[in-house]
């Protein structure tokens, strides 16, 4: 996966101050963590467990390998957030 930069000025001229639109950043970043998890979840509750002993030797499961890697193939959840901020898809507000 090849290293993009961001240019710090692009990221401020979208909030106040370039430290609050990290912190946006990365509240958002968690809420996309957050989402990939519920689904990661509920994808491997569909997945039939084995039958196998604790015991015995660890076999992979290729559905659960299948779903793993597909997850992985996707952006990291911060750049995500960096592009959605940098896209102006982020929206947020000062709680009073």
């Amino acid at each position: 996966m090849q290293i993009t930069p961001i240019d710090l000025r692009e990221i401020d001229k979208r909030a106040e101050n370039i430290y609050e639109a990290i912190i946006v950043s990365s509240l958002r970043a968690r809420q996309i963590n957050d989402e990939v998890k519920i689904e990661f979840n509920a994808l491997l509750s569909t997945i039939p467990e084995s039958a196998m002993d604790d015991e015995s030797e660890d076999i992979d499961n290729p559905a659960q390998l299948k779903i793993s890697q597909d997850l992985e193939k996707r952006k990291k959840p911060h750049i995500q957030a960096l592009d959605e901020l940098l896209n102006d898809e982020t929206k947020y507000k000062y709680k009073d």
